[in-house]
């Protein structure tokens, strides 16, 4: 199996553990707090979920097929199907019952 294939944001979704997918925009004050607060996830969770940024400037098709209309957005995938979402910041323990109610 070739290791160094880059997987496509479609290969990531549809994987076996739950992605949380992050649509920021560099210049978008809030999407700024979100860094530390995924970091923050990351460690509450381990590696039980995906964490992945995604910046809508440079992935437009991808911002438009799931109707990105504001940043920061955020939206839960398990097994490539949205279970959840939500625009603006939300913070890390809140996100961490979230992920477990709908994903784990």
């Amino acid at each position: 199996m070739n290791t160094q294939a880059k997987e496509t944001f479609s290969d990531i979704i549809n994987g076996s553990k739950p992605v949380l997918v992050d649509f920021f925009a560099d210049w978008c004050g809030p999407c700024k707090m979100m860094k530390p607060i995924l970091d923050e996830l990351r460690q509450l969770l381990g590696d039980q979920v995906r964490i992945l940024k995604l910046d809508v400037d440079k992935n437009p098709a991808v911002a438009q097929n799931f109707q990105i209309s504001g940043v920061p957005t955020l939206i839960l995938f398990k097994k490539g199907q949205p279970v959840w979402r939500q625009s603006g910041v939300v913070q890390a323990r809140q996100l961490k019952t979230i992920i477990e109610q709908k994903a784990l």
